[in-house]
């Protein structure tokens, strides 16, 4: 009986692949490995964010000057003799050198937290308004940045503006995540003011804040990159979302903790700067507030974009 051709041929190996595993939110197992390249440091990624903005300090600069004042002129209205008049009122109550030195700290906490505090609605929308322009003119101006291009001022707020719809829809889909942090933080200040009779019962609902705080950071910690994938030309809201997702698949806990670097960054770096001019000269210390305040926009987006790029 006759072989068929092929008879005496060994069988070819394929080299073995060793499957995912399978990834459930919310659920603790083990991290799953995967081939993507390794993030920097927090501190890295900050410092190399600072180095791209020192390169291109006119460009930057000239948007934050235009940022700043339109801010200045439309929403923001701190006043000095009222910052001095708390500082006053905070020493009488707290005696002493280190009394003042707490007062000026306190006084800085009550002006990181209220700076975004509008109160008026038509300044509410102009702050709406230059936020997000603003954001889409640096958001432009640091992809053509990266891409090697020679970029101006004005270019950003020329042509960075096309995607504002798909970039608001993104932003809705954001907001929409931070609603069980807003109800916990409700229910929190609202236990705070009389219905948490103990000790006990007050840690457990900072606890349960605290839960409610992390589902919504790790909800965002895609979503948030949604939004500067949506400003690539012809794409489309749903499609960004669904390539974050799945740009930080397996990694959102490494990117949760740097998403949280950055505002505890700015706000001792903030405190450090402000808190020693509170101590010296109040009214001093509101301008200069209003001054590097303008400088927060910037940072947090180019920080976001150069972490954005490190995860593709």
């Amino acid at each position: 009986m006759s072989k068929t051709p092929n008879a005496d041929k060994k069988p070819v190996k394929t080299p073995r692949k060793l499957k995912t595993g399978s990834y459930k939110s919310f659920k603790l197992q083990k991290p799953i490995k995967t081939a993507g390249p390794k993030l920097p440091s927090s501190f890295k990624l900050l410092k190399g964010t600072l180095g791209v903005m020192r390169r291109n300090w006119k460009t930057f600069l000239g948007i934050i000057l235009i940022y700043g004042v339109m801010n200045l002129l439309l929403v923001q209205s701190f006043n000095a003799s009222d910052i001095n008049q708390t500082k006053e009122n905070l020493d009488g109550l707290n005696q002493g050198s280190f009394g003042s030195l707490l007062s000026s700290t306190m006084l800085f906490v009550y002006m990181a937290s209220s700076s975004g505090n509008i109160n008026n609605s038509t300044a509410g929308a102009y702050q709406l308004f230059l936020t997000l322009i603003t954001s889409l003119a640096l958001i432009w101006t640091l992809r053509e940045i990266y891409a090697g291009n020679k970029v101006r001022i004005r270019d950003g707020f020329y042509w960075g503006m096309y995607p504002l719809i798909p970039f608001l829809l993104v932003g809705i889909v954001a907001l929409s995540q931070m609603l069980p942090v807003v109800v916990a933080g409700y229910l929190h200040n609202l236990v705070s003011s009389g219905i948490a009779a103990t000790g006990a019962e007050t840690v457990l609902w900072g606890v349960a804040f605290g839960i409610f705080g992390l589902m919504t950071l790790y909800m965002l910690a895609s979503s948030l990159f949604a939004l500067y994938i949506v400003c690539l030309p012809d794409m489309q809201p749903m499609a960004a979302l669904r390539s974050a997702r799945e740009l930080v698949r397996y990694r959102r806990w490494t990117i949760m903790r740097k998403l949280l670097f950055l505002p505890i960054f700015l706000l001792v770096a903030g405190g450090v700067l402000i808190i020693p001019l509170i101590y010296i000269a109040a009214p001093l210390a509101s301008i200069t507030f209003l001054l590097t305040s303008m400088f927060g926009l910037p940072i947090i987006h180019g920080y976001m974009y150069r972490l954005y790029r490190e995860l593709l």
